[in-house]
């Protein structure tokens, strides 16, 4: 496995090593030593799996408050997704930036995502599914979001569509006025 970090401090690239021949290809999609010999120490409890039937789909910006955050290491594993974290931890040097990569069953890359930030993807293509990891289970009393087009955040969404959205991501507040619990550095 590959760890690339990226822009915002504990947003990072896993890109798995796949070993393929005439049949295909194996590839270890976690790996708990391995994971924390690159200093990533994480108990996953729980895991999620998406279907998006059409290109444009929307989902996000998704988040649960403390006690029940989440950590997630995200893959798509059919179609490809623009997969984004915006860190929502204030006094965070970086509070308010996000970060978005191209995930796909081609690319085999994962994103791992911390406690702390919200986290949302856009299906680039029809039939995607998207399989993530998460270190606590789902609690519905934690469950918050951020509008997808926040002007502060700014996101630069790569279709340039009106997305395909729940009517709770559509109704979702802004950054500025969604519930938060997280501090930098607790």
């Amino acid at each position: 496995m590959n760890f690339t970090k990226t822009s915002i401090n504990g947003v990072t690239i896993i890109e798995p090593t796949a070993y393929g021949d005439h049949r295909g290809w194996f590839m270890e999609t976690y790996n708990e030593t391995i994971l924390k010999e690159a200093g990533i120490v994480v108990t996953f409890v729980q895991d999620n799996q998406s279907f998006s039937a059409s290109k444009g789909t929307l989902r996000g910006l998704h988040y649960q408050l403390n006690p029940k955050a989440q950590m997630k290491l995200v893959r798509c594993t059919k179609g490809e997704i623009y997969d984004v974290a915006v860190d929502i931890r204030k006094g965070s040097p970086t509070y308010g930036e996000w970060f978005g990569i191209k995930l796909s069953a081609e690319n085999k890359k994962q994103l791992l995502i911390p406690k702390g930030f919200a986290h949302g993807f856009m299906t680039l293509t029809d039939d995607v599914e998207v399989q993530y990891k998460v270190d606590e289970p789902y609690a519905k009393e934690c469950d918050r979001g951020v509008i997808w087009n926040d002007p502060e955040i700014g996101i630069e969404w790569p279709i340039d569509i009106v997305p395909i959205l729940s009517e709770k991501d559509d109704k979702a507040p802004l950054l500025k006025e969604a519930e938060n619990n997280f501090i930098y550095g607790e």
